[in-house]
């Protein structure tokens, strides 16, 4: 059996009321011509969507095929996994998005179908002025008074707010209310749910001239009230040059490495996600050899040797992998 090598995946796209071009104009995404591309998926299994490997030997496979006949190599020490465990996106809110909650895993768990819960974590790649994340309830905020100012149409007075600058990272455990604000171009890392609760739509109309469904009696139940304001994440050093802490939780843990010189990734028993935020990197094994842009990704499989990451003047990524 062929070896396994750094895998580069065709992105998924979704159009939504908020999206825009962005993806295509400033990460270089091969969009269509409309103007409302909202989210690139760039490493998803979810029942019929699929990342697709583009290049090497294994083009045409999918990241759940890998998964189902090759997850020991594939996962590593996390080996078995029913599906693969994270979902990389990157979102282009041209609007201001609904304000809405995520189930965390034992309420997802009760659905039908079941799925895992959705913890997730954003970074901010562009933000135009006074561009403003919504995230979390203001202090002493309870369901009742939640439930009283979605009736009312002022929900947007209850919940904490910031301006973001680019390079922020916030953490959204599962049970924070939140919205991304117009404006804002943002990576994603999360469990690999797509289960959303929309608890308010700013009173908008969707593009049929009627309001957007909400799902405000699901959305009030998974809302975990104890958690409070949220605001951006505090870097924390790793002891490696370069390389700064961003969110570690029992979900995920995501670096940011910046660096100029020839660096080591994986060999760690772990599946890595690389994404590139800026400058150009090629990565040893490739199939393309082709240096990987901004806006780019590749999953390094868990059963590869240590691979050197080879940057082209300065480069800024992420790193996203399971603990």
């Amino acid at each position: 059996m062929d070896a396994l090598y750094p895998l580069r995946f065709r992105p998924l796209f979704r159009r939504y009321i908020w999206g825009g071009r962005r993806l295509g104009t400033l990460l270089g995404k091969p969009i269509g011509p409309e103007d409302d591309y909202a989210e690139s998926w760039e490493i998803c299994d979810r029942g019929p969507d699929q990342s697709v490997v583009q290049w090497g030997h294994l083009a045409g496979v999918t990241l759940g095929q890998l998964v189902c006949e090759r997850g020991g190599e594939l996962l590593g020490r996390h080996h078995p996994q029913d599906r693969f465990p994270l979902l990389l996106k990157f979102l282009d809110a041209c609007r201001t998005l609904s304000v809405q909650v995520h189930p965390d895993d034992a309420r997802a768990a009760r659905l039908m179908p079941p799925d895992l819960g959705k913890t997730e974590a954003w970074v901010v790649l562009a933000a135009e002025p006074e561009s403003t994340i919504y995230v979390g309830l203001k202090p002493g905020v309870g369901r009742e008074t939640l439930a009283e100012a979605i009736r009312k149409g002022t929900c947007q007075q209850l919940l904490h707010q910031f301006q973001p600058a680019v390079g922020d990272c916030v953490f959204l455990p599962a049970g924070t209310v939140h919205a991304l604000g117009e404006g804002l171009l943002v990576a994603e890392i999360q469990q690999a749910s797509d289960t959303t609760y929309r608890l308010f739509d700013w009173n908008r109309l969707g593009p049929d001239g009627k309001p957007r469904p909400l799902h405000v009696e699901q959305g009030l139940e998974a809302v975990d009230y104890d958690l409070g304001p949220v605001g951006p994440q505090q870097p924390q050093e790793t002891g490696r040059p370069g390389v700064s802490r961003l969110v570690e939780c029992d979900k995920f843990v995501l670096d940011r490495w910046q660096f100029d010189t020839p660096q080591p990734a994986g060999g760690d028993r772990r599946c890595h996600i690389i994404s590139m935020l800026d400058g150009l990197l090629q990565v040893a094994g490739d199939p393309t050899g082709a240096a990987i842009p901004p806006g780019g990704t590749v999953l390094l499989p868990a059963a590869l040797r240590r691979v050197e990451l080879r940057p082209q003047g300065n480069v800024v990524l992420l790193d996203a992998y399971l603990p």
